[in-house]
């Protein structure tokens, strides 16, 4: 007896598809958030995860966070008045206080910006030059009648120079000689933009900025060497040959790169003239990394997306879609949104469906030059329907942003085009299904039956042991077009109950 489960097979397909959901990612985050950076006893292990901590929540809006002011704010001042306290331990210090805004006398900050322009002067490490000027960069924002200008800043300037590499990256140390990307980030973009406001004015201001804009935006600009690229246009950066103990994954890297960036741009009275493809890229490589199961890795892809929200340099536009599974069945419509990487609204545009095609057949378009509706309410660009000679399978879809204000194209990046890998699924019908016995593999048909796989089927057949059993059938797209699965698999039932499942090739 062979019993049919119906006169229909339903097409399900189990893919991964990496697509960027820049709408989501705040809903996405909060939860991980809080579960990453739980506090014990009320503090974090140091004010460095403190600082990443209280970043985070502010810039994901988290409301309900935990209450960690307290016994934060009397670490930082235990800290502050130490006078064993590490250059990095102060940089964080001052870090976590810019946020929480603790009681801290200006006795405090006097204390310590003595020893902050002695290690500037006598640094020859990028780390010490980094924690050293962005410490006393830190006391002139809380503390703005602490006089903490550079005591020999053309001095400083030169020996943060004589870091730097030909190919534009720079060394960590003057004993160093292996140059580092993320070093480069940290000391061309983080540090050097800090020296005109801890400068007197006049000819050393004058010979700074100068300097700065000759030498660090156009070795900056040398980063665009350095990027590697991936799937669907993300880019990102990493070190190539670095001491071990200074090792930075891409994320690490890229995520210094972007601060930088972003801070010298904020800085510049110019523009800086960095593509912005280069700009979308890396927001997509950020995006694609799903969410970090490490809460530094978390913090620094969370803080690039903030920073490429709001940079000076050019604003990423992503285009997401909601659903990249769509049925015939359905009528499922396709729907695009475009969104910052934050999920905040776009400026006025339209969505064009450049082109879509089959996988199998890259030159026969089944859409060209197609502008999407777009339904304010919802923020969402759509297409009524998909065309009637769409069947199922796979697709790539290739979209473009155009943006209606001539002045927005100098504020966003929206990329040139973009392409979504779209499958489309349906009813897939059954028909012709009938059973046979062979007296042999290819031998001729002794019995054959009809089946009604749309209804239940008792099939009386009798066999011997070298006689073959073959249940046939065929398969048809809701076009009628012949649908070949990869594999189909069925079960028959025998009077004695006894099962057999089987796999149809």
């Amino acid at each position: 007896m062979a019993r049919s489960p119906g006169g229909f097979l339903v097409l399900v397909l189990i893919l991964t598809i990496s697509i960027h959901k820049a709408a989501s990612i705040l809903d996405s985050h909060q939860p991980v958030a809080l579960e990453l950076f739980s506090p014990v006893h009320g503090s974090f292990g140091s004010l460095e995860e403190s600082y990443d901590a209280l970043q985070t929540f502010q810039i994901l809006g988290i409301e309900k966070k935990p209450d960690i002011s307290d016994t934060t704010c009397t670490l930082v001042l235990k800290t502050l008045g130490s006078s064993s306290s590490s250059l990095k331990d102060l940089f964080y210090a001052l870090k976590v206080n810019g946020i929480l805004k603790c009681d801290i006398d200006e006795e405090v900050f006097e204390g310590i910006k003595s020893r902050l322009q002695s290690v500037s002067n006598d640094a020859s490490s990028l780390l010490d030059f980094y924690y050293s000027i962005g410490s006393l960069a830190l006391i002139k924002e809380q503390a703005p009648k602490v006089d903490v200008l550079l005591t020999d800043a053309d001095g400083i300037f030169q020996s943060i120079k004589a870091l730097s590499q030909s190919d534009g990256r720079w060394r960590y140390s003057s004993n160093n000689p292996e140059s580092s990307t993320y070093a480069a980030a940290l000391l061309n973009y983080s540090t050097l933009p800090l020296f005109p406001s801890l400068v007197t004015y006049g000819t050393c201001l004058l010979l700074v900025r100068l300097s700065i804009c000759s030498a660090s935006i156009h070795q900056g600009l040398d980063f665009t060497g350095w990027l590697f690229q991936v799937y669907d246009g993300a880019f990102y950066f990493d070190e190539k040959i670095v001491d071990a103990r200074e090792q930075h994954g891409p994320l690490s890297t890229t995520a210094s790169v972007v601060r930088g960036l972003t801070a010298f741009a904020d800085v510049t009275s110019g523009s800086l003239n960095i593509p912005g493809d280069k700009i979308l890229g890396l927001a997509k490589f950020f995006l694609s990394v799903g969410i970090p199961g490490d809460a530094k890795d978390f913090f620094n892809q969370v803080y690039s997306l903030a920073c490429l929200e709001s940079n000076r340099v050019s604003i990423p536009l992503i285009l997401s879609l909601p659903a990249t599974v769509l049925s015939l069945t359905k009528n499922d419509q396709l729907k695009v949104r475009v969104n910052t990487v934050l999920g905040s609204s776009a400026p006025p545009l339209t969505v064009k469906l450049l082109q879509a095609f089959s996988s199998s057949s890259k030159n026969a378009f089944i859409i060209e030059n197609q502008e999407l509706k777009f339904d304010p309410e919802n923020a969402v660009h759509f297409l009524d329907a998909l065309p009637e000679n769409v069947d199922v399978g796979n697709y790539v879809f290739v979209f473009e942003i155009l943006l209606h204000d001539p002045e927005h194209q100098k504020i966003y990046a929206t990329g040139s085009r973009t392409r979504v890998p779209i499958i489309v699924t349906g009813v897939i019908k059954v028909d012709t299904a009938e059973i046979v016995i062979l007296d042999s593999d290819l031998g001729s048909v002794e019995t054959k039956r009809k089946l009604d796989l749309a209804g239940e089927n008792d099939v009386s057949l009798s066999a011997n042991h070298l006689q073959k059993l073959r249940l046939s059938f065929q398969l048809a797209t809701p076009l009628g077009h012949a649908f070949k699965p990869h594999q189909v698999c069925g079960q028959l039932s025998v009077s004695c109950m006894i099962f057999f499942p089987c796999l149809v090739g």
